[in-house]
């Protein structure tokens, strides 16, 4: 069973359902529409007795380039896409060939499990466009080492997904994201959907909990900063292709 909403896909076989961000004019930049669709889709999967897991994936050579800064989404409409896929009463797994940049790195970060192949790139790319990974540190912290987390949010450095892996962003790496991903979604066909509901509920608590705690914080904070100069000059830069004025 296959269905269409503008930039997401969707599709059904054995109990896994599959959302494919389908965006190719941006790159599957979170733009307003795209953070729309996919919470709506993620809400239909949730109300669905027959989804036992959701797999997020992408077309093209990019999984998410990040906010779309032609169409930026509401900062209070990304944490609550954020928050869905954590309180999605079904495990969330993403699969990930190509590049992941920004707040694409914080749907991985949101994801219950995360695959990627040889040719999947990340990078915290927010300092070099003037502003902070302020909202999407909620998801990405919980389960990043710190030291890594520190070196590539100060510096927008690019990394491979073994070291993704290593750093835990993404929770395996290899080859071939299929082979991967074929002993977990066989798990998850295996497993009682109310016990997936209970662990997947015992695992993300505390992450919940921290993330009400800061979400409002954090979404200022955003708000703050990308109305900055800084902001303006970094944003514009990017739009012209070239370095903004505080590069050396």
């Amino acid at each position: 069973m296959t269905d269409t909403a503008p930039s997401v896909h969707r599709a059904h076989h054995r109990g896994i359902t599959t959302l494919t961000l389908d965006s190719p004019a941006n790159r599957n930049a979170l733009s307003a529409t795209l953070v729309r669709d996919l919470s709506d889709a993620l809400t239909r999967c949730g109300e669905d007795d027959d989804v036992r897991a959701v797999v997020l994936t992408h077309t093209g050579n990019t999984f998410c380039a990040g906010a779309d800064l032609r169409d930026p989404p509401d900062p209070k409409a990304m944490v609550a896409l954020l928050r869905h896929i954590l309180d999605l009463p079904r495990p969330v797994v993403a699969r990930v060939t190509g590049q992941v940049r920004a707040g694409g790195l914080g749907l991985l970060g949101a994801c219950d499990i995360a695959a990627g192949g040889p040719d999947a790139g990340f990078a915290l790319t927010e300092v070099r466009i003037g502003v902070a990974p302020a909202v999407i540190s909620l998801t990405l912290r919980p389960p990043t080492d710190p030291r890594a987390l520190a070196r590539y949010s100060l510096t927008g450095e690019r990394f491979g997904s073994a070291e993704a892996a290593r750093i835990g962003v993404l929770t395996m790496a290899g080859a071939d994201v299929d082979d991967l991903l074929e002993p977990v979604l066989d798990g998850l066909r295996r497993a009682s959907p109310r016990a997936l509901t209970e662990t997947k509920r015992l695992l993300t608590a505390k992450v919940l909990e921290n993330f009400d705690r800061d979400a409002s914080e954090l979404t200022s904070l955003s708000t703050r900063l990308f109305a900055s100069a800084d902001a303006r000059e970094g944003v514009t830069a990017f739009l012209e292709g070239r370095d903004p004025g505080w590069v050396l």
